[in-house]
């Protein structure tokens, strides 16, 4: 007889934090917090440098976290990271959260960042934004998430707890469908939430034209 059993133990993640430009070394700022989270296969690096390539984004606290899973690409020496597959899949969500929550309890304690807080995912990285605003321990002032869909267990209330997102979609996405991006607009919509929606010119990718969006996005809320 086989039984399945899990235990919690000890973890140590990783993430990055990029200072603003007006910051002193070692010194507090005011300024706002934008946390985000990378694709499937990504680390940490890549999306520290998609979130400063945002115009106006320089002005903010960026901390870029990675996924607790780490593993290589390939037969490649490049370490790379995912948030969780479907197996014990509550369990690490729950996981992922208390990471999170965390990361930027650190961050402000050691940067005194500012009270605006605005999370930031791509493709398998929107899923981790949206629980983290929808059921994190701190409140949100708004999400960005370009190229993944908003996780179908988070239910209206927890959904209002986020009172602006952009969601954007490059119109030669395979994955991210059409469908899906209609579907998550109104499920935004119906909880409360002041929804801007964004289509480019590509496919699943992080691009200029998103960013263009995205800094008039996070110019209203710094």
């Amino acid at each position: 007889m086989t039984e399945e059993r899990t235990i919690a133990v000890g973890s140590h993640g990783r993430y990055l934090v990029a200072a603003p430009a007006h910051a002193l070394p070692r010194t507090p700022t005011d300024a706002p917090l934008l946390v985000g989270f990378h694709g499937y296969a990504e680390d940490a690096e890549l999306h520290l440098e998609r979130l400063r390539s945002i115009p106006g984004a320089d002005r903010w606290l960026i901390a870029s976290i990675q996924g607790l899973h780490r593993f290589y690409r390939g037969r490649s020496r490049d370490v790379v990271a995912s948030w969780m597959t479907r197996q014990n899949r509550d369990l690490v969500m729950a996981d992922n959260l208390l990471y999170v929550s965390a990361v930027i309890e650190e961050v402000r304690q050691e940067w005194g960042a500012g009270r605006s807080l605005v999370f930031a995912g791509f493709s398998q990285g929107v899923a981790m934004a949206f629980r983290a605003a929808a059921l994190g321990r701190h409140q949100t002032n708004g999400l960005l998430a370009l190229g993944g869909d908003v996780p179908p267990e988070l239910e209206k209330p927890s959904l209002a707890r986020i009172p602006q997102a952009l969601i954007g979609r490059g119109e030669g996405d395979d994955w991210y469908t059409p469908q899906k991006f209609a579907d998550d607009e109104a499920r935004l919509r119906a909880a409360g939430t002041n929804v801007v929606v964004t289509t480019f010119d590509g496919g699943h990718e992080w691009t200029a034209d998103f960013n263009r969006v995205a800094a008039a996005f996070l110019a209203r809320l710094a």
